[in-house]
């Protein structure tokens, strides 16, 4: 209940923090059984998430960070184009609150006593969105407009009824119409879903005390993030990284970092990366707020909530026209799923800095944590070697047909322990597509598909084993692949060893890491995924 002074107890809010996430893990969960495309309903991209009156995320499903972090730019391009109660509007547009093109966006206002007091949102990846090439992540894209179709914020559902001319336009320029149609409609009612919950919630609890917990969430997220922030040491610390390739050249594209921490506050800047490119590894900024907010992320407890309080004291700074701030028309296909565990990597590596500083001033030793950074909360941070640091984009289609995946890989090691195998690492957190799904959908036998021990980062405990992955295309079709780490390879940390690089073949010939190419019927597609960094000497 709400006391004298307007705040909610500490129990009372801690229900009502537990019940709004619980309401975005519905949503999703809805949103994954009621999709069509095995790339929601199987792999699971997708992400679901609450959103105050301003456009401040409340609480969200344990989904996609790179979804997640970027989400709140959809939200308010909407509310600033005056959505109203009983609307869902759609986009994907990058440069006006989108990731990437096949990542689109469902909003929907969510009223009491007449007032817009909330937003639900969910972001799913569809396989298809039009483009020059099947599955829309072209490896070869120069501009946007190759890469499909784009959907500035537009209603979708007006008055409660569907707009079938904007949802006709959507599904003609796809490969993959009726999955389209299907998907969509399983957005919107995973919005809907979330207004009915939030007016449960508000009939049980009262409308004031849920906006106060809205404000009290958002404020107990902040105080959480500051404190762990004003326990590292103040300073500048910085680390520089690397795009291999931009499908144009394969040559290295420079991302180049600067933490400052100054008391509760932390500050990225970003100055001294490279300009925006030709290819389409281009990252629009909210991809790049949303990479430096799962940095954060890495370094809190487990039990501090993500929301837009907890990135509050984060500022991310970026010259406009750059890799990670482009604009309009630059192709950003890539940049959402490759720059971005770039950025995530190399933001990490300097934070690594200061928890190394805090660590050597007595501050703290190393604490337990997993291969994901997580640990009790009284510890202090903890992170890991580094992970794959890649997505292994795997993109296939034919005629009528299209096929996307993202390929797990080794995650680093960590004080406590090895690094897990063969799980997806970073800005993605999705599954795979099981062989009896994938060989039921699409003209394609997967012949091997096991982990790679030998891509392990060497350590007292290793780091995470790649995996390989082959299949043959039964059709013709054609194949883009955008994937990273093929060079260099993921560092250990205190001692151990680098992880494997990964590597691409079609039929035994080694390919770039941005591709793309038509395969024969019968063509095999073999991708080895990168392993993690171990965690001290071998010997130690």
């Amino acid at each position: 209940m709400a006391g004298e002074d307007g705040r909610v107890d500490p129990v009372t809010l801690s229900v009502l923090a537990s019940g709004l996430a619980g309401i975005a893990e519905e949503m999703g969960t809805l949103l994954v059984r009621s999709a069509y495309s095995s790339n929601i309903k199987e792999r699971r991209d997708c992400s679901a998430a609450l959103f105050d009156r301003a456009g401040r995320m409340i609480a969200q499903a344990a989904h996609v960070p790179v979804h997640l972090g970027a989400m709140y730019e959809s939200v308010r391009a909407v509310a600033a184009r005056g959505a109203l109660p009983g609307e869902v509007w759609v986009l994907n547009d990058p440069f006006a609150g989108g990731n990437h093109l096949p990542d689109v966006t469902l909003v929907s206002p969510l009223a009491a006593d007449g007032e817009i007091i909330a937003f639900a949102a969910t972001r799913a990846h569809h396989s298809d969105m039009g483009g020059m090439r099947p599955g829309s992540m072209p490896a070869d894209s120069r501009e946007i407009y190759a890469e499909g179709l784009i959907i500035p914020p537009v209603r979708l559902i007006a008055d409660g009824e569907w707009r079938t001319d904007i949802l006709e336009l959507i599904c003609a320029n796809s490969r993959t119409p009726q999955l389209r149609r299907g998907d969509l409609r399983a957005q919107a009612a995973a919005n809907q879903l979330a207004g009915t919950r939030l007016a449960e919630l508000i009939e049980r609890r009262g409308l004031d005390v849920v906006l106060t917990a809205f404000t009290e969430v958002l404020a107990y997220g902040e105080r959480r993030s500051r404190a762990m922030i004003a326990g590292l040491p103040d300073g500048r610390y910085t680390a520089a990284g690397e795009v291999e390739g931009d499908g144009v050249t394969d040559d290295d594209i420079p991302i180049r970092v600067a933490v400052t921490i100054d008391g509760d506050a932390l500050t990225v800047d970003f100055a001294g990366t490279s300009p925006a490119v030709p290819g389409n590894v281009n990252c629009p900024r909210a991809v790049t707020r949303s990479a430096c907010c799962f940095a954060l992320r890495v370094l809190l407890p487990e039990d501090v909530p993500a929301n837009d309080g907890t990135y509050a004291p984060l500022e991310v700074l970026t010259q406009p026209g750059s890799l990670v701030d482009a604009r309009r028309p630059s192709a950003v296909v890539a940049g959402n799923v490759e720059t971005s565990q770039r950025i995530a990597d190399t933001v990490l590596a300097a934070l690594s800095q200061a928890v190394a500083a805090r660590t050597a001033r007595g501050a703290g030793g190393p604490t337990a944590g997993d291969g994901a950074g997580r640990r009790g909360p009284g510890d202090g941070p903890v992170l890991p070697a580094q992970g794959q640091g890649t997505m292994n984009n795997l993109i296939i289609g034919g005629r009528g047909w299209t096929y996307y995946e993202t390929l797990a890989g080794g995650q680093g090691a960590s004080a406590r322990g090895p690094g897990p195998s063969g799980v997806h690492v970073g800005m993605t957190n999705t599954l795979n597509t099981p062989i009896e799904a994938l060989e039921l959908e699409y003209p394609m036998r997967v012949e091997r598909y096991e982990l790679d021990m030998a891509t392990s980062g060497a350590g007292r405990h290793p780091g995470g084993a790649g995996l390989v992955r082959s299949i043959r295309v039964l059709q013709e079709a054609t194949l883009s692949l955008l994937t990273d780490r093929r060079r260099h390879a993921p560092r250990g940390a205190a001692g151990g060893g680098p992880g494997a690089v990964g590597r691409n073949e079609v039929d035994g010939v080694r390919l770039p890491p941005k591709a793309g190419l038509e395969l024969a019927a019968g063509s095999v597609v073999t991708i080895r995924t990168p392993g993690g960094g171990g965690w001290g000497p071998s010997d130690g």
